[in-house]
């Protein structure tokens, strides 16, 4: 008898663990995932964000200058300056001896008789150290007067600023008649000193 007794409240008290496991504790909280583990952790890569260029802005644009071009009669200084419309014009691209120098006198001529009775029309590209014009002239026919020149044997290409344009155009003497220029256009002014220098002593001898 008293072993059933022992029997039955040992299973009381094995049945009653049993339940005291499955219950949860009230003095645990439980864990929730809050929002804030749902951002992005320091360092993570974001987005890049592409910025737009600025817009253009009409109020304040400039307008491209536009070309000058000086049209008209032609009154020939020298054998590669004109004047048009009161501008003192030198050709673009070529070089043609000086007045006083061999030849200077008949590149003149040369180009008074391209220019004669024609409208040339001067296409401006910049200002040389003298304050000239520099412009790309053009007869009534569209030919071009510094290639003109150059074909006649009247002046020579100057590739400095011509970028060598009327180079194939010389003729096969033309450097060694218009010397005094080719001299200039290597720099070497010396040639120029002593030509000049001859001239005055010759003026004075007479």
């Amino acid at each position: 008898m008293e072993v059933l007794i022992l029997l039955v409240v040992a299973g009381v008290v094995v049945l009653f663990v049993m339940l005291s496991k499955r219950q949860p504790d009230r003095n645990t909280k439980p864990t929730y995932q809050t929002t804030s583990d749902l951002k992005p952790r320091l360092g993570a890569s974001r987005p890049q964000v592409v910025q737009q260029p600025p817009r253009f802005d009409a109020g304040s644009a400039v307008p491209e200058p536009k070309e000058k071009v000086l049209e008209g009669s032609a009154y020939v200084v020298d054998g590669d300056t004109i004047k048009i419309q009161k501008t003192q014009v030198r050709l673009f691209g070529v070089d043609a001896p000086e007045i006083n120098h061999p030849y200077g006198k008949k590149a003149k001529w040369a180009l008074v008789s391209l220019c004669k009775g024609q409208r040339v029309r001067a296409v401006v590209t910049a200002e040389d150290i003298h304050g000239r014009t520099v412009a790309k002239c053009y007869l009534e026919d569209g030919r071009d007067l510094s290639a003109e020149l150059v074909k006649l044997g009247m002046a020579i290409d100057w590739p400095k600023f011509s970028g060598g344009k009327y180079s194939a155009l010389e003729l096969p003497d033309a450097r060694k008649k218009l010397w005094l220029a080719d001299a200039r256009q290597k720099g070497r002014m010396n040639v120029w000193e002593q030509y000049d220098a001859k001239q005055v002593a010759r003026n004075q001898n007479k």
